[in-house]
């Protein structure tokens, strides 16, 4: 299979897994610029989603969730990876 066989695959079986905001998160966030690090970035180099989990939720220090484009799992290791840039996240920032 192509890549868009491979990621339309990948994020089928996302959203079949998914349910409430989570489901959300991933409808509403996961955009050209998530597709465009798995097809330039993540592919060429892995060849595969194996391990790859998209709009991964994980509990902040706050007590509240939080959700990371890709968390990248498997025994021992633990890897975020978030692929926006800054505006996304401007006004949820602060310089301090």
């Amino acid at each position: 299979m192509g890549f868009e066989e491979e990621y339309q695959a990948f994020l089928n079986a996302h959203l079949q897994a998914r349910t409430g905001e989570r489901l959300r998160r991933l409808q509403e966030g996961h955009n050209q610029a998530e597709r465009l690090f798995l097809k330039q970035v993540w592919c060429p180099l892995f060849y595969q989603f194996r391990y790859l989990h998209l709009e991964y939720e994980v509990d902040d220090f706050k007590d509240g969730k939080r959700y990371l484009d890709f968390a990248y799992i498997r025994p021992a290791i633990r890897i975020c990876l978030e692929v926006d840039g800054y505006g996304p996240h401007l006004k949820n920032i602060s310089r301090w």
